[in-house]
């Protein structure tokens, strides 16, 4: 399996996330990708691949441009402004305040624009951004080119991206972006299959009246985990996306039996759907010893969940997304992935 990686990856590196009332170092950090190109190499995948640049054309089509143009220009419009540290949103737009006008300061821009406060933008990570999503388009080329399927190694990750927010560490949506440029590729019907510990709010958010794309997620019962106002089981899609929506809600504790019939209720849904290619935001938060989940897999258990998901048969794009657990990061992404390709 060819995996698709870009080193701009470093351009984004906050100094801190607010966590508990006070600032740490960002659990979504670089060292992260290290421990997964470490695994990689010592499991002999092919060396990575830097991809060319990314093409804002497909993100367009289901981005807001104004939000486009906002992470292009908001750390020069910040510091414009005479801001001494990074891109933090002090507030956001509250019940029966008004929606429909952006402020034209940039501190209120930012509060517009982001959804959770522990994501802060620095001066690189508009670039970042960009090799991210241009690592998730050139898996998705490789795999309409006739590869069975092809890994994106994002970073920064994307599900948590709304077509006009950004927030849970994520900025451009990449797994919706290559679920778009299959539909631009001719693929009548995709599936984005998302097995991160939180849900995938901004993938739902994006094709949530779309009956072309559907979007099934397994994740951690929002009443208790981020991003807590979305993921729950009745939303199932408005309008031509009703019944494009399936959300697998579970509880703290969960191990991998309950998480393995999930799965396998989504891959049954995929199938129903006449899905002709497959997204997967992959993340391994899921684990037992993530600092920010509360399931209880266990390591071996994403070997079996990469063969479960390989049996699906279809063209396939894995795109990283969380997973935070670092030590671990790289043993349970590899194991997805493997596991995949024995199916």
């Amino acid at each position: 399996m060819r995996t698709f990686f870009s080193e701009d990856h470093r351009l984004h590196f906050p100094k801190g996330e607010l966590s508990g009332g006070r600032f740490i170092t960002p659990h979504e950090r670089p060292a992260r990708m290290e421990f997964i190109l470490s695994r990689l190499r010592e499991r002999g995948f092919p060396p990575v691949e830097a991809p060319g640049e990314a093409d804002l054309t497909p993100a367009r089509r289901i981005l807001d441009e104004g939000f486009l143009h906002f992470l292009e220009t908001a750390w020069d419009e910040w510091k414009a402004a005479g801001m001494e540290g990074e891109v933090i949103a002090a507030g956001m737009p509250t019940r029966r305040q008004r929606h429909d006008r952006i402020p034209r300061h940039i501190d209120g821009k930012v509060e517009y624009y982001c959804h959770a406060s522990e994501t802060a933008i620095t001066r690189g990570t508009w670039q970042a951004a960009l090799s991210s999503l241009a690592s998730a388009q050139a898996a998705q080329a490789a795999v309409a080119g006739g590869e069975r399927a092809a890994f994106a190694l994002c970073r920064p990750p994307g599900h948590h991206a709304t077509r006009d927010q950004y927030g849970g560490y994520c900025f451009l949506n990449n797994a919706a972006v290559v679920a778009e440029m299959f539909r631009m590729g001719g693929a009548a019907r995709v599936a984005v299959l998302d097995i991160d510990f939180h849900h995938g709010n901004g993938t739902q958010d994006i094709f949530y009246r779309r009956g072309d794309v559907l979007f099934a997620s397994i994740h951690g019962d929002p009443l208790d985990a981020y991003p807590y106002f979305a993921g729950f089981a009745d939303e199932t899609g408005e309008g031509e996306g009703e019944g494009a929506n399936l959300n697998c809600v579970l509880g703290p504790g969960t191990g991998y039996g309950p998480w393995a019939e999930a799965l396998d209720h989504c891959i049954a849904r995929i199938r129903d759907f006449g899905a002709e290619a497959l997204v997967v935001s992959l993340g391994v938060d899921a684990y037992k010893n993530d600092p920010i989940s509360f399931f209880r897999l266990d390591s071996p258990d994403f070997l079996d969940a990469g063969r479960r998901i390989g049996r699906i048969g279809l063209p396939t794009v894995l795109v990283m997304e969380g997973g935070y657990a670092i030590e671990q990061i790289g043993v349970n992404t590899v194991n997805v992935l493997e596991g995949f390709a024995d199916a």
